[in-house]
């Protein structure tokens, strides 16, 4: 018999004795590990993987991928369907679960891995398509022996927004609707608008205004539909908090400094030239404030990462005694919807993956002897283990969106790059080997949240676990060299650390071993920055997200805001909690959708500028005359969009 939907014990947990009836029942097999799947997969991460590289390096921060990905698999689906080619729902399952690694790679290797461009050490290809690969399956295979107890066990205590989201997706998509559309739209809106501000360059990019009255006070907005997107699929509150931290650095901090600057007669290290009353605000914010704001991300990442202690010991804890139950029940008959990979394939996965890491040269790049690297390997493993088990069971409580990827990656940096002050290792090699473990363990525990997270999409379907974790393997290896192509392109283009391209999380872990292996950061202004992050834990504000809006420019926070602004006007408006749902989900496909879209264009800009040696030089903005009147037609641009945006989410529904 049809069903019409998740099976109510989706959302509660299950009583003793009892069991779990998913969407395709264990005893039926329909076609799920197919060619088919795993290939639209493939490409659909790809295509993501590179649109979340360009954000995080944007933006520091990347999107679930896993819900636009398994809309258009269904799309596709639906497209073959009528040339007698049809698709399971548990295909679409496979076919998202393949692509949505990318995404984790993604976040991994932009998170650390520019540092070394902005070393001066590049690394090759080669290094950054292993250090990708090791830290993705590294993240998998840790996963594996953890999911009988995190998805099964803990159903109904462990919610897994993101995992039951994309279940919910997928069942409405099964019984009717079309929602893929709205993801099209959204590569096609945010492709479009990109083309206007990046390529042809018809109107600005962002908008400034001075503040009058406040000295050096200045706001910005960035003109970027993949922000804006952020925004609306973050919420209001998350967006709130973090353009507060960028109001405090633009409007109280930096005209604080230079009030109080204006009298100096010699340059405040770490600036060496400029006096603070020549430097602009922006001048300012890069000398100044972007210290401050590395300290407040590094104390809230570690204030975040030390609040989950008890989580994460009573996560490791059980998470060794389920590997014990493991190892002792052997291979007992389980039923389809309860096959995991087997555990040796977990044991040798690992220890090949540790081998790899000591005796191939290339991975940790030319950073001594197998000495250090042994070393190296050591602390991947240890660390990655821990954060495994951490990560999977923390997203499975806030979602993929607020896992401390970057509170965990400093954790991994500061014990790494101690062990290596005790070693007397605290030249450029040590400092190069220190990043690229931290690397391997980022996008291990990125990647272990969103495995769970697919992992608790397929439980609800009925999925096959075996089949789900052999496709984020598939997806790992097939994405990592495109991800890493896609960051060397970015870099080419537009060079880490510029304006286009910030690379703000791969700045802070640069400052972070700079910090701890030369000693020589600013470090008044990194405990000012302690300081707020301090304050917004005694005020009960989101240190994380508030520290993240101090430590990038108020530009990227404000078009954040205002989708968040516009999502929550859209739900607060609904006439009932269905009509909010489905704009919810119209809008965070649309969302998905800007971040692609601008992404992929992004991306196309960097592979012309490498091909001509300089970006695309475009009409220009000479054409509106004045700087004014070039920024209010770009505002007005930029109006029409939310406009557009606004009445597609909202459709029929008053």
């Amino acid at each position: 018999m049809r069903k019409e939907g998740l099976s109510q014990k989706a959302y509660v947990p299950i009583e003793e004795g009892d069991a779990y009836d998913p969407f395709v029942p264990a005893g039926e097999s329909p076609a799920e590990f197919t060619i088919k799947a795993v290939g639209l997969g493939i490409l659909f991460g790809i295509i993501f993987g590179a649109a979340n590289a360009y954000l995080g390096l944007r933006a520091g921060l990347t999107i679930s991928t896993s819900i636009p990905v398994a809309v258009m698999t269904v799309a596709v689906f639906r497209a073959l369907a009528h040339v007698g080619i049809r698709g399971s729902i548990l295909e679409t399952n496979i076919s998202q679960t393949t692509g949505s690694a990318s995404s984790s790679l993604a976040s991994g290797v932009i998170f650390t891995l520019p540092a070394l461009f902005m070393w001066g050490m590049p690394p090759e290809l080669l290094q950054m398509t292993l250090l990708a690969m090791c830290g993705g399956l590294l993240g998998i295979l840790f996963m594996i022996p953890l999911r009988r107890f995190l998805i099964e066990r803990e159903h109904g205590k462990l919610p897994y927004p993101e995992g039951t989201a994309c279940a919910e997706v997928l069942v409405a998509n099964e019984i009717g609707g079309g929602r893929a559309r709205f993801v099209f739209y959204g590569l096609a809106g945010g492709a479009f608008f990109k083309f206007l501000t990046s390529w042809i360059r018809v109107i600005p990019g962002d908008l400034h205004v001075n503040i009058p009255f406040l000295k050096k006070g200045q706001l910005g907005m960035d003109l970027s539909a993949a922000l804006f997107g952020v925004g609306y699929i973050l919420g209001p509150r998350i967006a709130a908090v973090m353009v507060g931290g960028g109001l405090l650095s633009w409007l109280v901090i930096i005209p604080a400094i230079a009030w109080w600057g204006d009298a100096r007669t010699a340059p405040l290290f770490p600036e060496t030239v400029n006096l603070i009353r020549d430097m602009q605000p922006g001048q300012i914010w890069t000398r100044y404030v972007r210290y401050i704001g590395a300290g407040a991300v590094a104390t809230a990442g570690i204030i975040t990462l030390i609040r989950s202690i008890p989580v994460m010991v009573s996560s490791f804890r059980i998470g060794a005694s389920q590997l014990g139950e493991r190892v002792a029940s052997g291979t007992a008959a389980v039923s389809r919807t309860s096959n995991d990979l087997p555990l040796r394939v977990v044991g040798i996965g690992a220890a090949a993956i540790a081998l790899v890491l000591i005796l191939v040269p290339q991975v940790f790049g030319a950073v001594g002897g197998i000495g250090i690297r042994a070393v190296a390997a050591v602390c991947v493993v240890i660390f990655a283990f821990f954060f495994v088990t951490v990560a999977s069971r923390i997203v499975g409580l806030v979602g993929v969106t607020s896992n401390p990827t970057s509170g965990m990656t400093i954790a991994a940096l500061l014990g790494t790059a101690s062990l290596f002050l005790l070693f007397g290792w605290t030249d450029a090699m040590g400092k190069a080997a220190a990043l690229t473990v931290g690397c391997v363990v980022a996008i291990a525990a990125s990647i272990s949240g969103d495995t769970s997270q697919d992992l608790k999409t397929g439980f609800l379907l009925g999925a096959t676990p075996r089949a789900q974790q052999t496709s984020e393997l598939i997806g790992v290896l097939t994405s990592a060299t495109f991800v890493c192509l896609t960051v060397l392109a970015l870099g080419k283009g537009f060079g880490f650390g510029s304006e286009e391209l910030p690379a703000p999380q791969a700045t802070l872990m640069k400052l972070v071993i700079d910090g701890v292996l030369d000693q020589d950061l600013p470090w008044g202004l990194v405990a000012i920055g302690v300081g707020i992050a301090f304050a917004c834990e005694i005020l009960r504000i989101p240190s994380l997200p508030f520290a993240v809006g101090v430590y990038l420019p108020v530009s990227t926070m404000t078009p954040i805001f205002v989708g968040g602004l516009i999502r929550l006007w859209m739900e607060r408006t609904a006439k009932d909690d269905t009509v909010a749902a489905d704009r919810r989900e119209r809008g965070v496909l649309l969302g998905s959708g800007f971040v692609g879209g601008e992404g992929l264009l992004g991306v196309g800009i960097a592979l012309v500028a490498v091909a001509k040696s300089k970006r695309p030089d475009g009409i220009g903005t000479e054409w509106l005359g004045s700087e004014a009147t070039a920024m209010l037609v770009g505002a007005a641009a930029f109006a029409v969009f939310i406009a557009w945006f606004f009445r597609s989410v909202r459709g029929n529904n008053a």
